[in-house]
């Protein structure tokens, strides 16, 4: 047990570290790109960058783990994500920053999936609920740690650079101590999107639609407000609010979704959203506070759309093969957080900086319509059938849905497990799906 614990506080140490560097990064570069006058499209197609490499690497950078092995894997990427950080001072460049954050996107991929496997592989059926849990207690803290950091200097310093390195890098002590077997990694059953939306194509489409929501703000946001005349102090807060806004909402909709039907409080959360992303155009830096509160409530929404999926989702799949849907949500994810922040900056280019939630705004209208017909078109799955609530990120790995209570597959894998090939690039759109093709669609 002593083990387990000292084991698991490296991992912890290790992810907040890691996490908390990369948010700050985020917000860091969206408000310097702001700084020098870059225009809004502009500004979005480079930051977008990030979400394609990180897409692309939850499907390849598995290779390089399987090539070289999770320790050499994990120093691998934390260096090279830590050279792309100290470059971005160096040259303020479009084409270099794009192709700087479609490398760092791949190899923040890398590293979760390396953390990941790792975390997963402490799990047991008897502690794998409270793992999950505490997963995402550490990434939800971390992530607003980090925004709060955009205090320490200006963002057209280069020290900010240096401390986003320097947290990155110092993520590798603690796993680097630690004296944990590298975990055996198995292969994941897939569905292809195209099988996995005949079965559920309201929880595709919000997992769709929330990665639009999610990363449209975090990408543009630190744009928005620095464009409406926030200060640094005011900005921070206006970018953790969306972190606590997910944590305290995460709780009380997960019992609604436990309680009542689950499309019917995806529509209340969707009206509810759509209605503050309408409202925030009107507060502007006047009423500072008050805006600050309206984003929390809003991404706390938003952030909802995505774990309310995957449950209505669950719910038409059999408890067996729950890691693969949630693995090719995670897909349908990855893609919309690659044209959310195009969309939006091409908003903002038209309509200022209240064209981000202009255009969050429709998305949320556009889901809405869609679930209505839904509702009108399929039954509903009766209460017995349901499987349990809880709430996840999107913004790892498929390792961490092997921890998931819904999943009755789970097995423990111990260091003597036999690892197999991570065949993970050829299934994805393949036909691995034919199996659940009868379907009970919603």
């Amino acid at each position: 047990m002593t083990r387990l614990a000292t084991s698991l506080i490296a991992l912890i140490a290790s992810i907040a570290l890691l996490v908390s560097g990369n948010a700050f990064l985020m917000t860091l570069l969206g408000l310097r790109l702001s700084m020098e006058n870059f225009s809004t499209s502009l500004i979005g197609w480079i930051l977008v960058c990030y979400s394609v490499g990180f897409t692309l690497g939850t499907v390849f950078a598995e290779r390089v783990v399987e090539r070289v092995g999770h320790i050499r894997a994990f120093a691998v990427f934390a260096a090279a994500l830590a050279v792309t950080i100290q470059i971005y001072p160096l040259a303020v460049n479009a084409p270099l920053w794009a192709a700087l954050r479609a490398f760092a996107g791949f190899a923040m991929a890398g590293l979760m999936i390396v953390m990941e496997s790792w975390f997963s592989s402490r799990a047991t059926n008897d502690n794998r609920a409270r793992l999950f849990a505490i997963y995402q207690i550490v990434f939800f803290l971390s992530t607003a740690s980090g925004q709060l950091l955009i205090n320490v200097s200006s963002p057209e310093n280069v020290f900010p650079f240096t401390l986003a390195a320097m947290l990155v890098t110092v993520a590798v002590i603690p796993l680097s101590l630690t004296r944990m077997h590298a975990p055996a990694v198995e292969d994941a059953e897939r569905l292809s999107l195209i099988s996995l939306y005949r079965i559920s194509p309201v929880g595709v489409s919000g997992a769709l639609v929330a990665g639009l929501l999610v990363n449209a703000f975090y990408a543009m946001a630190p744009v928005y407000a620095d464009r409406i005349g926030l200060d640094t102090d005011r900005l921070s807060l206006f970018m953790a609010s969306a972190i606590v806004g997910a944590m305290l909402l995460a709780w009380p909709i997960g019992r609604l979704c436990d309680r009542f039907n689950r499309r019917r409080v995806l529509m209340a959360v969707l009206a509810v959203a759509a209605l503050t992303s309408a409202v925030i155009p009107f507060l502007g830096d006047t009423h500072a506070v008050v805006l600050i509160a309206v984003v929390g409530l809003y991404m706390g929404l938003s952030a909802a759309l995505y774990p309310v999926s995957v449950a209505i989702t669950n719910d038409q799949m059999p408890s067996h093969r729950i890691t693969a849907a949630s693995t090719t949500l995670l897909l349908a994810y990855g893609i919309g957080s690659c044209i959310g922040p195009v969309v939006a900056a091409t908003a903002m280019d038209e309509f200022g900086p209240n064209g981000l939630f202009y255009s969050n705004t429709g998305f949320l209208i556009v889901l809405g319509v869609y679930l209505l017909y839904r509702l009108q078109h399929r039954a509903d799955v009766p209460a017995e059938e349901r499987v349990d609530y809880y709430t996840t990120s999107p913004q790892g790995g498929h390792h961490l849905y092997a921890l998931d209570p819904r999943n009755t597959d789970f097995k423990p894998r111990g260091k003597s497990a036999r690892a197999a090939g991570m065949r993970i690039g050829r299934t994805v759109f393949g036909a691995a799906g034919r199996a659940h093709a009868a379907t009970r669609g919603r």
